[in-house]
């Protein structure tokens, strides 16, 4: 049975001709009560076990099996050291969530020696120690001018250091001068000029592939922390909807974006332990995104999203929700009556689309394998369709968001067990000024993909009259 904005409001006993502070208090108490769009959620068997309420991050003890495993690899490769600089790659494989700005960061992990060197801004200093560290070098902050460090009492100016250089001259005086160094990254000519200058007998090679490739796939315990987020996720979606039921023309977009972070943000917290140390609560993220009407005709529109809800608009609610830097991407397209033929078949196509990804992903057959079905199946539904093809299928997921590899024609990585992917065959009609655009957080295994959300996609629960 669909849900109206009739029915909704007699069962709740809730109705507002506006909403201020106090009464959005209540909207948003009176629903995480009720729970109405909450009994639709449908709960995947295939899907895996969530984290604990009490594991709110990935241990110290994963992050060095991790870097173990880094170092074998780099090692087969003849490297001595590998020094990470991608913010990614440092928290993955360290475990520190630092916020990176321009002041630049590296990490230190020789081979055969079970050690963590950093060298690091000034600010970072207590997070660095406080959690992993064999030994660190810092600079006061950037620019960093010679021999300046005010925390020592040394207040000098002039002569700006150049801290790739800091660096290097770091990696010498550890005696990794003449080593094969393996940097997360390629150099530029004028990088590797500064090498041969300060390290002439070192050798570098660019290990930023096995970096990657080890992220691409997940563990056990990252899905684990994946499927938590996920389902925290779905009840901020089924709040979502009870909230368009609850409020229905007299809200915004904006207004619904609010609403879903305040109460996501009160879920997600009420189960974290933390003591507003470092490293407890980290990794924590619940951006929520609304748009409704000609908003959602485009794959990514660059206008600001503050839009009275109104009858007949296709509206999104999309997002991404983290705990302790892992969970994934959660979208639903909702029709608001009245609709046309044209919007159902567009609905129809993108929902059939998702379910030709969800069964194609499957361990062994290609990313481009897997977007050619789904293209295929949308361009032989008529030139009317055709015409509102405008992205790739999907995107690997990582901490980052996007990552490799992706769900495109133009990709033949092979689909491993562990993987995770977006899912967005959307469609987008500006002519018509609609748009439909899913995602969710899919998981490769042998058989088939497996959606990590538990918010339908159905009908009942996108189609609703206000």
């Amino acid at each position: 049975m669909k849900i109206t904005r009739r029915n909704f409001i007699k069962s709740t006993g809730l109705s507002f001709a506006g909403i201020g502070i106090t009464a959005k208090k209540k909207v948003l108490s009176s629903l995480s009560k009720t729970n109405e769009s909450e009994k639709l959620l449908l709960k995947d068997p295939d899907q895996p076990k969530p984290a604990p309420k009490n594991y709110d991050r990935l241990p110290l003890d994963w992050y060095k099996k991790t870097v173990k495993r880094l170092r074998e690899k780099a090692g087969a490769r003849g490297v001595d050291a590998v020094i990470l600089a991608d913010s990614w790659n440092m928290t993955y494989f360290t475990g520190n969530f630092m916020t990176r700005t321009e002041r630049p960061c590296w990490v230190v992990i020789p081979v055969k020696e079970n050690a963590l060197f950093w060298y690091t801004p000034g600010l970072d200093n207590e997070l660095v120690k406080s959690w992993w560290c064999t030994d660190m070098e810092y600079y006061y902050d950037f620019p960093h001018t010679e021999g300046g460090y005010p925390d020592k009492g040394k207040v000098v100016k002039g002569n700006t250091v150049d801290l790739f250089e800091w660096l290097l001259k770091g990696l010498k005086k550890r005696g990794l001068g003449d080593k094969v160094l393996g940097f997360d990254s390629e150099f530029t000519p004028s990088r590797m000029k500064k090498v041969k200058k300060t390290l002439p007998k070192a050798q570098i090679q660019d290990i930023s592939d096995i970096c990657i490739k080890m992220r691409m796939v997940k563990t056990k315990e990252e899905i684990a922390l994946c499927q938590r987020s996920m389902d925290y996720f779905s009840k901020i979606h089924a709040f979502g909807r009870d909230y368009i039921l609850e409020r229905g023309t007299d809200a915004t977009d904006f207004e619904i974006r609010h609403a879903l972070e305040e109460y996501g943000t009160e879920l997600i917290l009420k189960d974290i332990k933390r003591d507003g140390k470092p490293h407890n609560a980290v990794g924590i993220r619940v951006g929520i995104g609304c748009r409704t009407g000609m908003g959602t005709a485009y794959p990514h529109p660059n206008q600001f999203h503050h839009n009275k809800i109104k009858k007949g608009d296709s509206l999104q609610i999309a997002g991404i929700v983290t705990i302790g830097g892992y969970g994934g991407e959660l979208y639903r397209y909702y029709q608001l009556s009245p609709w046309d033929a044209h919007r159902e078949k567009v609905w129809e196509v993108v929902t059939e689309a998702c379910r030709i990804q969800e069964r194609e992903s499957k361990a062994g057959v290609t990313c481009g394998e897997v977007a050619y079905k789904v293209h295929k199946y949308q361009a032989n539904q008529g030139k009317d369709i055709q015409k509102l093809l405008y992205q790739r299928v999907a995107h690997g997921q990582g901490m980052e968001g996007h990552q490799p590899p992706y769900i495109a024609l133009g990709d033949q990585t092979v689909l491993k067990e562990g993987m995770t992917f977006s899912v967005e065959p959307g469609l987008f009609d500006p002519e018509n000024g609609f748009g439909y655009n899913p995602s969710d957080l899919l998981l490769v295994t042998k058989k088939k993909g497996v959606l990590m959300g538990s918010v339908p996609y159905s009908k009942e629960w996108m189609f609703l009259k206000l």
